[in-house]
This record gives structure tokens, sequence and C-alpha cells, in this order.
């Protein structure tokens, strides 16, 4: 009975994948832990590679292991897994941080630079109690969202979108026209407190 059951059971996703309906696996968003090789020597990583906390002194320089993955200058972390195609909602949990930013970057962006600061990343910034869209070290005003305790972030390959997410609304607060060109990973910028990733998450109904 089991054999049959099973065998059924690969049957039907068969046929959902034939049909074009997208299982509940393939409907999860990408699934990514931080990446310890690219983390700047002032941010730890903690909770099995999912939370990054800042520290003002860090980690001496000379005992962090020499990566030309690792960022040098900024305290900027990047994900582990690009993203190519699809749709990927992730969240971030905030804890003591007044100041970081959050969003995607191209997986090969200079390690000399911040998320934000080019024009290969593409971000949502948080400081002074206000929230700001960033591109190439422009910012402009996000209105509509408060101090957050737990934001989402949207991102819309093919359509070229980053949109960040009211949780507690289950809204999308604003939208990054973006210009990808090739793989992109979450990436994440801190200088205080910390944050927690939440990822593999299905996108919420209505966004």
């Amino acid at each position: 009975m089991a054999l049959v059951f099973a065998r059924s059971l690969r049957l039907c996703r068969w046929g959902a994948k034939r049909l074009g309906v997208a299982s509940t696996e393939a409907q999860r968003g990408v699934s990514f832990k931080l990446e310890e090789k690219t983390a700047h020597s002032s941010l730890a990583l903690f909770r099995d590679d999912t939370g990054v906390k800042y520290g003002l002194v860090g980690l001496e320089p000379t005992k962090v292991a020499l990566n030309v993955e690792r960022f040098r200058e900024w305290a900027v972390v990047l994900a582990d897994t690009a993203v190519t195609s699809g749709r990927h909602y992730w969240e971030v949990t905030v804890k003591r941080s007044q100041q970081f930013r959050i969003g995607v970057a191209d997986v090969d962006m200079s390690r000399d630079s911040c998320i934000g600061v080019d024009d290969r990343s593409w971000v949502f910034t948080y400081a002074q109690r206000k929230w700001y869209t960033m591109l190439a070290n422009e910012k402009a005003p996000v209105e509509g969202i408060g101090q957050p305790e737990k934001v989402g972030l949207l991102l819309e390959y093919e359509a070229q979108k980053l949109s960040l997410v009211d949780v507690s609304q289950v809204s999308v607060v604003h939208t990054l026209q973006t210009d990808f060109r090739g793989p992109v990973v979450p990436a994440f910028a801190l200088w205080d407190g910390e944050l927690l990733t939440h990822s593999g998450l299905e996108v919420p109904e209505g966004l």
C-alpha cells in the first residue's frame, strides 16, 4: 500500500509540473544563510549563520581569514545563495539597530565598496529613525513605515523589482526599479545591533 501511495504522489507531482501548477516547494522563495567569508571583520554571524551582529571593535583583522571575497572597508555581508529568476520573499528581524541597509547586490560587487554606494546594489536603508532607498549613493525618502521590528523584502527578478514590505500589514511600502544584469544575492550592512534573517518563505498572498 505504501508503494502504491508513493507512486501516486510522484505521479501527482509530475502531473502538476506538466500543467504548470507550482507545488508548495516551488512557491517557496530562496533559502539562504549568510556567507562568513564575505563578512567584514566588525561583523559576527550567529544562529547558524542566519543572523549578524555588529561589534564596535570587531574581530582583529589579522585574525580573520584572508579571503578575496571579504568586504574590507564597510560592514557588509552577503548571503550564500544567488538568484537568477523568480519571485522571492524573505524577512529581517531588527534587534537594537538604528542604522542598517538591506537589499540585494551583484554577486561580484567590489569588496571595497558598500551596498547602496555603487550602481550594482539596490537597498533600503534605515538611519536616524527614517527609511530611504539607496542606489549609486543617491538617497530618496520612503514614507509609510516606522521603526521596524520586522520587515520583508520581495524580489521579482524578471520584473526587475525589489520591494520593501510592511510585515504587519502584509503590504508593499515602496518598490525599487532595478537593472539586474546577472545573479544577485541578498545583502546586508550593519553599524549597530543585530539583524536576523528568515528565508525560504512563501510569497505572502496578495503581494
